[in-house]
């Protein structure tokens, strides 16, 4: 399968989790990936197990002068810039009354500021080139209200509006623009769920692999270009949610 042969892309959070795999779905489809992490050792790691179209860029996205540099980045190694899936994020769950202050600032600025920073940095090379795909990684929290995460679930509501927004804004200049909205997935991030949601999910068979998440952004990406992928919600089966 080569249906992304001669495409470049980045992937943010791409050392792990849905952005490892995303990325690693691209490049099995034939693109050459940007992958952009914090995580220098994490990320120089996997990009030499995959390979040479497998390019690291070390950004610390909530540094807001790393952030801004993210499309010099990565056309410094590439020359140009097809597809992007801004996939960074963390997580925080629980009552609101027990949160951390700086966790809630911290979480609202990579899950909302970076994203919108992310793909204000790359439109202007795509609408100049008249092309491209721009993916944010969402969840079925921003769909639903979801009572044990209230911020993570604000969060990604605003993702929701941005993305029906910005596909409106760029169907003009021929870029499309979709989110993907997983329920639960087997990452680091569930370190951070309530322990007994997190047990039950385990015990009932409510979560979903990274590579389910990639798939359906491969399918997104590679439909006709008279056809826009705007949202993807991808459930467990067991999900009750």
């Amino acid at each position: 399968m080569n249906e992304l042969q001669g495409k470049f892309a980045a992937v943010t959070g791409a050392a792990s989790g849905i952005g490892l795999a995303s990325a690693e779905a691209m490049i099995n489809a034939g693109a050459t990936v940007v992958f952009v992490d914090r995580d220098e050792q994490a990320l120089h790691a996997v990009c030499d197990r995959i390979g040479a179209r497998a390019i690291p860029l070390v950004i610390d996205l909530l540094n807001p002068e790393a952030c801004a540099s993210l499309l010099d980045g990565i056309l410094t190694k590439t020359g140009q810039l097809d597809i992007l899936h801004a996939n960074a994020g963390t997580y925080i769950g629980g009552d609101l009354a027990e949160a951390d202050l700086d966790a809630i600032d911290r979480m609202l600025n990579l899950n909302v500021n970076v994203v919108i920073k992310n793909i204000r940095s790359v439109v202007p090379h795509m609408i100049e080139r008249g092309t491209g795909d721009i993916i944010v990684t969402s969840s079925v929290a921003g769909h639903t209200a979801v009572p044990w995460e209230p911020v993570y679930s604000a969060s990604k509501w605003a993702m929701t509006s941005f993305v029906q927004t910005m596909r409106r804004q760029l169907l003009k200049n021929g870029i499309r623009v979709g989110s993907v909205s997983p329920g639960p997935v087997i990452s680091a991030l569930l370190a951070d769920w309530p322990e007994e949601n997190l047990r039950k999910a385990k015990e009932n068979g409510a979560l979903i692999e990274p590579k389910e998440v990639a798939d359906a952004i491969i399918f997104m990406l590679t439909r006709p270009r008279t056809v826009t992928i705007r949202d993807v919600v991808i459930l467990p089966s067991a999900f009750d949610i």
